[in-house]
């Protein structure tokens, strides 16, 4: 049997999860970013249990159909930018599409209609706080960072950065606070 939670965007949360599973005594199979497959089928009174103690951490079990949609696709997204070395070089939309099984243009008018903001959007948001993660980290130059983020450009890595922070790259790496967004707040 499959759950989904929301929030659940690192391996901290993935060991949260974990543990809220051995508590109500449900054992899983799998525990990924969103997603639990457990071994037995889920009463009601340890639904609640479990939901209770995500919920005490700052998680959430879903239930509502495109929830679960939205938060398969913020899940991707997070995976694809934060947790992997190399964006994949298809187009993302195809890529989301074949991720999901589902059609990029009702996986697009979903998440708009419900996030208030475009899956592009969402992705450029997040690039932009993972290049911030990068510049911080100071290991690569911003030639390496565009090209590790998949931008055509050092320019256009510098363009919507700007455009996202109010801040050129150089001057957000001089900066003393260097405020960095958690993973899970940016396209709330």
């Amino acid at each position: 049997m499959k759950l989904y939670i929301k929030y659940m965007v690192s391996t901290r949360c993935k060991m949260v999860v974990k543990e809220e599973l051995k508590k109500v005594g449900l054992h899983f199979i799998i525990v990924d970013l969103g997603e639990v497959e457990i071994m037995e089928d889920i009463t009601e009174e340890k639904r609640s249990l479990l939901k209770k103690g995500l919920l005490f951490s700052g998680l959430e079990l879903m239930e509502d159909k495109k929830a679960i949609l939205i938060e398969k696709i913020k899940n991707v997204i997070v995976e694809m930018v934060h947790h992997s070395d190399e964006l994949p070089k298809i187009n993302f939309s195809d890529f989301l599409s074949e991720k999901l099984s589902h059609d990029y243009t009702y996986l697009s008018n979903i998440f708009s209609e419900v996030k208030g903001i475009t899956i592009q959007q969402f992705i450029i948001n997040h690039k932009i706080e993972r290049a911030k993660e990068l510049l911080l980290y100071d290991e690569y130059n911003l030639t390496e960072i565009s090209y590790k983020l998949n931008y055509s450009s050092v320019a256009h890595l510098s363009n919507q950065f700007k455009k996202v922070t109010g801040l050129t790259p150089s001057h957000f790496k001089k900066l003393k606070d260097r405020r960095r967004n958690p993973i899970e707040e940016i396209g709330d």
